[in-house]
């Protein structure tokens, strides 16, 4: 077979075009099964983010009633104090 028989020569442009289409195929499907990954992970991060905000908000409503409730405590605690006081005084 000579070398420059147009068959032959088409057969390997062929061929080499096929190989070129099949690397071409299997990186773009590669990268498809990357993005995929990725907008999986995305999503998940987000999910994440969404329930991290809402365990965060009820945490510091938490702490404000927290908060509140101390200063109620405290005021309460003076009060007693102020009364503890006026009997002692009145027993002097």
């Amino acid at each position: 077979m000579p070398h420059d028989d147009p068959f032959d020569v088409a057969k390997v442009r062929l061929r080499t075009a096929l190989e070129r289409l099949e690397n071409v195929v299997e990186v773009r499907l590669e990268r498809e099964n990357d993005l995929k990954s990725i907008d999986a992970e995305v999503q998940r991060q987000t999910a994440d983010r969404g329930r991290l905000a809402r365990e965060l908000d009820a945490a510091l409503a938490r702490g404000e009633r927290l908060e509140q409730a101390n200063r109620e405590v405290s005021k309460r605690l003076v009060d007693a104090m102020e009364q503890v006081r006026k009997v002692l005084d009145q027993h002097k």
